[in-house]
């Protein structure tokens, strides 16, 4: 069964919404004034899910995919989708949950950050999966709605080196005794560095060592392995190669990482950001800032860079030894510090044991920082300037009503930063000011 819909516009997924006797209907590949057939494949009371059967009438910004794979694989959502389409999409969803979840509205819109839209993928978790009955090994992201791994030979938003081990990997994997005991290979590609991470559930054989060992030195990659949770990780082979690591040029800055610590997955994004924050913030000598769910100093370090102290805060204590570390490394260990805190958990009293600051930085999790931003004085003592970086922008919204309707502030500008291409994830960034 299929029946006739027009496309009004596009959900926090990518997926295009329409309405059929009555429902919402969620529909797979449709874009924005499309007319499709459309047959569902997944009914409730109050909404559907459909899938496009046949395009009546396509929308002008509805483009050939780049990757040959993007029918089948999960990775991607947006590829059919002109690329400034998208960004202007993620734009619209940002201001959508600014009005209506939030109740406020920026005084400004900034210009969306573009950057590397092919190949820009330094880090991602690749699925691995021994079919035995079809004597092949497949590696890859998980197909669209399913618990199955595309059989995929490339990827055109992985860097490339990654993109084109994909083959290798899995005949790498089907060579191995332990094929069965190898759910994962976690990716992380730095400046000058690129690694494996295998996720096995047995050890490796000599033999499987002797394999590995060669593949490495084959590809000029570092393989590491974890037998069980991420602290388990360690290098394998070889054990002297470069540590991985991104560079912040504008700030004269080189972050080391390992491969399963957090960063922006994508390099050339990330700096414009950074840029993009650190210019809205406008720290300076003498200046006491705070950097809310710092990681590894991604945002702290280009602060301190401009003369500012800053308090780094985070709730990994791993996450912490590496700012720690990179702050000594780029020689901003005496502007900066650190401390370990669930923020999840903030009151007001422990923000304010934590001392005075001129301005924030936030940069929370998807979850936001709700309870960080409740515990802020009423009283017009909080910091003069806050901006705020996320990765969800209903989450975002919220805080933000908070901000604006509860603490004395008034969002001042707010944009976009297109830091997964080709998919619904929506980067953001805030300027709050006190009134």
């Amino acid at each position: 069964m299929s029946y006739r819909l027009y496309i009004e516009s596009l959900d926090h997924e990518g997926r295009g919404v329409a309405h059929h006797e009555g429902r919402a209907v969620f529909v797979d590949g449709a874009l924005t004034g499309e007319i499709v057939d459309a047959s569902p494949y997944r009914k409730k009371d109050s909404y559907e899910q459909a899938q496009v059967q046949r395009i009546v009438k396509a929308s002008p910004y509805r483009v050939t995919p780049g990757c040959q794979w993007f029918d089948r694989c999960g990775g991607c959502s947006h590829q059919h989708l002109d690329e400034a389409a998208q960004v202007a999409a993620k734009q619209r969803e940002l201001e959508d949950c600014f009005e209506h979840l939030g109740k406020v509205q920026p005084e400004t819109m900034l210009a969306p950050i573009h950057g590397p839209t092919w190949g820009y993928r330094t880090k991602a978790r690749l699925s691995v999966r021994n079919v035995a009955k079809k004597g092949t090994v497949l590696v890859g992201f998980h197909e669209r709605k399913s618990r199955y791994v595309a059989d995929m030979l490339g990827c055109e938003v992985l860097a490339p080196k990654i993109a084109e081990l994909l083959p290798a990997m899995r005949e790498l994997v089907a060579s191995l005794t332990i094929r069965d005991q190898l759910p994962q290979i976690e990716v992380a590609v730095g400046d000058t560095a690129a690694v494996l991470v295998l996720r096995i559930l047995e050890p490796l054989t000599s033999e499987d060592e002797t394999t590995v060992r060669a593949f490495a030195d084959r590809h000029d990659v570092q393989i590491w392995l974890q037998t069980k949770g991420p602290d388990t990780v360690q290098p394998f082979h070889p054990l002297d190669g470069p540590a991985l690591s991104y560079g912040l040029p504008e700030f004269g800055l080189t972050m080391p990482f390992r491969p399963t610590e957090f960063t922006q997955v994508n390099h050339g994004v990330n700096r414009m950001l950074v840029r993009r924050a650190i210019g809205m913030l406008a720290p300076r000598p003498g200046e006491k800032v705070a950097d809310f769910f710092c990681g590894l100093g991604n945002f702290t370090l280009p602060i301190a860079r401009r003369g500012a102290e800053v308090l780094g805060i985070e709730g990994s204590p791993q996450l912490v030894s590496r700012a720690l570390e990179n702050a000594r490394l780029n020689g901003l260990d005496h502007l900066t510090r650190y401390q370990v805190m669930n923020l999840f958990e903030m009151v007001p009293e422990i923000l304010a044991a934590l001392g005075r600051f001129d301005k924030w930085l936030v940069d929370p999790p998807r979850d936001g920082a709700i309870e960080l931003v409740k515990s802020l004085p009423e009283d017009g003592s909080g910091p003069s300037r806050i901006v705020y970086v996320s990765c969800n922008p209903a989450t975002l919204a919220r805080d933000a009503a908070v901000l604006v309707h509860s603490k004395g502030y008034v969002l001042k500008t707010a944009g976009v930063a297109n830091m997964f291409p080709h998919t619904a994830h929506v980067e953001s960034i805030a300027l709050f000011e006190r009134i």
